[in-house]
Parts: structure tokens; C-alpha cells; sequence
């Protein structure tokens, strides 16, 4: 049973002319990793706050088609409930935070499930150890820097232990090393603990070496969707839709260009210094023949 199903989605928010979303399908399956990539205004927000039920509980509007999580329509399931199957972490960390420290940020929403005490202690070991802000669970959330904020959003929603963790652009406001550091995060809660990712972003370039899927977004509808390599290997459309195109897409589509027969588009910075290495060669060899 897959983590998430929108099939033919269309939404308008209350008093707009045009759909946020218009026609959208996709499909998340169990510890996937997916990317929806889009320019400001192309509609990932709105398909974030769709995956966990926000849409249509607590903001209204016209939802047409079928969301699903884990086999249950949203429609028919609270926010609270699905809150036990997903997690979701928004742009700005400061407005998911609001205790007095750290620790009980993280604890928060397992108190409130009623979870018994030792494993509220247990989950909130554990989310804190995974995002690394073990040392600092006695600080205020308000005095930490802005990538230690959003380490402490997303430990507050892995302590209700979701099998879907849902990411709208949470990379926005951090440093280089914070961005690497927070997809190495994404990658190890799918790789180690199964969680499936569904990651809105607007920069390809660090998404696209994590994700098993990208979908691209043209104002709410689905532009392009796939493998990495497939979705990235037009840089052109890439930046025609407000998402700049990795170097390394560009790199190979330079190489199609002038190379009849290569047909890579790289991802990976190791693999493309593989193929690189040996077409160098390859071609060496062919001069001295």
C-alpha cells in the first residue's frame, strides 16, 4: 500500500479565480523519496498541506479528485488522526515552535497522544540524537540559530514516529552545510528507518543526488516526472520554470550535444567523473589507433 496516492487532484483556495492545483496525480511509495520541484506559485505548498490533511480541515476551499494516505482518504480522517502516519515541517521553523525548551518542542506531540511517559523519553532521545541536538534540549527554541530551529521542527515530527515525513522547502533559510546536512538527515530516516519523504523544493541541484523521484510543477499541474536523470536532463526547461538547473545537467547536456551516442545525464558528482574519465579515454585511444 503506497505512503501517499493524489489522483487527478484539482484545489481552489476560498475567494481565488484559478486552481492552485490542477490535475495533479502522483503517487509516494513506502521509504520513497520524493522531490516536487517548482518556481514560487507552481502549487507545492498547497500539495504539501494535502498530504497531511491541513487541505481540506483547516484550510478551506474546492477540492476535487482523491488524496489518500496509507489506503485512507484525508477527507474522512482529522488532522490529529492522520497525525500519527504523518509528519509535516513547514518553510519557517518559527512557526511550528512554541514551547519553552527544547525538549518539550520534541515532546509535544507524543503528550498529547497520550503515549506513555518512558516512550515520550525514548522518542525524544532519539529524534533529537538523529537530527543532532542532543546537547542543546535544555535551550529555548527561540534562542537557537535558524537551522538549529529547523532541526527541532523536524525532531518534533519524527517523535510521533511518521511513517510519512512531509517538507515544505525546509532547506530554505540554511547555510550549504545546513542543506547537506539536512538531506543526509531525509536520506537516513529512508534508508535506515523506512520513513517515506515527500520534499517541496525550488533548488534541484542537492534534491536530485537524495530523491528516488522528482516531479516537476508548471502553475499546478504536473510538467515532468521520473528519475532524476529523466526530469534533469533538460536544463533549459528546468530554468524556463523558475527552477535552476543543477551544474551537473548542464554538464551533461553539453556532452549529448557534442557527442553523438552519450546519453547519460548525471546526478552524482562521482559518476559523472567516472564517465567523463573514460570517454577522455576512449578517446585517447582512438587517436593513437
Amino acid at each position: 500500500m503506497p505512503a501517499l496516492v493524489m489522483q487527478d487532484v484539482r484545489f481552489k483556495y476560498n475567494g481565488s479565480q484559478g486552481y492552485a492545483l490542477d490535475g495533479i496525480s502522483l503517487t509516494v511509495e513506502k521509504g520513497e523519496f520524493v522531490t516536487v520541484l517548482g518556481a514560487n506559485g507552481s502549487g507545492k505548498s498547497t500539495l504539501c498541506l494535502l498530504a497531511n490533511g491541513l487541505i481540506p480541515h483547516a484550510v478551506t476551499g474546492v477540492l476535487e479528485g482523491r488524496v489518500e494516505v496509507f489506503g485512507e482518504k484525508t477527507t474522512t480522517r482529522t488532522v490529529a488522526e492522520l497525525s500519527n502516519r504523518v509528519g509535516i515541517v513547514f518553510q519557517e521553523p518559527e512557526s511550528q515552535l512554541f514551547c519553552m525548551s527544547v525538549e518539550e518542542e520534541v515532546a509535544f506531540g507524543p503528550e498529547n497522544l497520550g503515549v506513555p511517559r518512558e516512550e515520550i523519553r525514548e522518542r525524544v532521545d532519539w529524534a533529537l540524537e538523529l537530527v543532532g541536538m542532543s546537547e542543546l534540549g535544555e535551550r529555548s527554541p527561540f534562542t537557537l540559530s535558524g537551522g538549529q530551529k529547523q532541526r527541532v521542527a523536524i525532531a518534533a515530527a519524527l517523535s510521533m514516529r511518521p511513517d510519512l515525513l512531509v517538507l515544505d522547502e525546509p532547506a530554505y533559510a540554511l547555510d550549504p552545510i545546513g542543506r547537506t546536512e539536512l538531506f543526509k538527515i531525509l536520506r537516513e530516516l529512508k534508508d535506515t528507518h523506512g520513513v517515506a519523504v515527500l520534499l517541496a523544493e525550488r533548488d534541484a541541484e542537492e534534491a536530485s543526488a537524495y530523491s528516488d523521484q522528482l516531479v516537476l510543477l508548471e502553475s499546478g499541474r504536473v510538467a515532468s516526472s521520473g528519475v532524476p536523470g529523466d526530469v534533469l536532463s533538460n536544463p533549459q526547461m528546468l530554468a524556463s520554470l523558475g527552477v535552476p538547473p543543477p551544474q551537473l545537467s548542464e554538464v551533461s547536456a553539453l556532452l549529448r550535444s557534442r557527442m553523438p551516442g552519450f546519453k547519460d545525464s548525471f546526478t552524482d558528482i562521482d559518476a559523472a567523473e567516472r564517465t567523463i574519465s573514460n570517454v577522455v579515454l576512449a578517446g585517447r585511444r582512438t587517436k593513437t589507433r
